[in-house]
């Protein structure tokens, strides 16, 4: 067991091109969430969408150590993690204005972006599922001999589901590739940890049945990087499954409709000040691995991007009303 902000770390170990990528990513998260929250109160999106605005060290970290031949299966608050694991940020906002060149062809939304070509398994509305989705892709690859990790991104809100354990323990008995990360933002919608589990310390219920378990700083990108690249090299091994908890906190409400009014101040600003992403630019800078003009570059090169992306999403083209009745007269 690893306990939060209490494991040695060595940052001289990470090089330039590692830590701004970490930035890039982190950065390009913020500005989507940001995005896609300005598009939805202007009425160009339809349907609710949950924002990691954050969480965005958890979702980037974790997927560096990972190649495209490895796994992800995500959550209802997924944007960040299809991100981190290299997708389309202009098919991600087609996708959430209906239009043909979005990854679900403008008909899934938020909630149901997938991305095969990366083995990004996809998002869903179902909270836990997950779980038991990224299971099955690991006994997949362990039946066809291949050595590919797959990493379920979880919530501490899921972690009451039966599914969870269940799927923990078959994995267990399994010895599969498999890491369940927890994103343990402390809140299920409204209700906080403490009032859904008497044991706010998830990472035991790893432990338990014999999974190596860590619960770690979940905004420190560089402490999450180090404890996935190490459980991914373990799995790799055959010493799989492992369980880590990434402590974390959401900086808004459960959804774009929700105000957040539950989430106590004090401790929101405690969690703004440790932001993840300010964090992710100050390695770089007191690392020595980019001046502040650099990093400023970067940012800068990240929203024109991001920018001409939106651009391109808005102009692509619409559904077909014919093949969209189609699609629907399938099912």
């Amino acid at each position: 067991m690893t306990e939060t902000d209490n494991r040695p770390f060595a940052l001289r170990k990470y090089n330039a091109e590692q830590l701004k990528t970490a930035l890039y990513k982190m950065h390009l998260i913020r500005l989507f969430e940001e995005g896609a929250e300005d598009s939805y109160t202007r009425g160009l999106i339809h349907g609710t969408m949950h924002l990691s605005i954050g969480q965005e060290a958890s979702a980037v970290a974790s997927c560096m150590p990972l190649s495209d031949s490895d796994y992800i299966t995500s959550t209802h608050r997924g944007h960040g993690h299809c991100i981190g694991k290299g997708a389309d940020v202009k098919r991600m906002f087609a996708e959430f204005f209906g239009k043909e060149d979005g990854y679900c062809h403008g008909r899934g939304g938020s909630m149901h972006i997938a991305d095969i070509t990366k083995n990004n398994l996809g998002a869903n509305g179902i909270v836990g599922a997950s779980t038991p989705l990224g299971v099955g892709a690991a006994m997949a690859a362990q039946v066809r001999g291949s050595d590919a990790v797959t990493i379920a991104f979880s919530t501490d809100g899921a972690s009451n589901n039966g599914t969870f354990l269940e799927s923990l323990n078959l994995a267990a008995i399994w010895n599969l590739n498999f890491i369940l990360i927890v994103e343990n933002n402390q809140y299920a919608v409204s209700t906080t940890l403490a009032e859904a589990t008497r044991e706010t310390e998830l990472y035991k219920r790893g432990e338990a049945i014999g999974v190596e378990s860590h619960r770690i700083d979940g905004n420190d990108s560089l402490l999450v990087y180090e404890t996935v690249s190490d459980a991914v090299k373990k799995c790799r091994a055959g010493l799989g499954p492992i369980l880590i908890e990434a402590v974390t906190f959401r900086h808004s409400g459960h959804h774009v409709n929700d105000p957040g009014k539950y989430m106590p101040e004090e401790k929101l600003k405690y969690y703004k000040d440790r932001d993840p992403v300010d964090r992710a630019r100050d390695n770089l800078i007191k690392m020595g691995k980019a001046t502040k003009e650099e990093v400023a570059a970067i940012e800068a090169e990240i929203e024109a991007e991001f920018e001409a992306a939106v651009v391109a999403a808005k102009a692509a083209g619409e559904v077909s009303v014919e093949e969209f009745r189609e699609f629907v007269a399938e099912y």
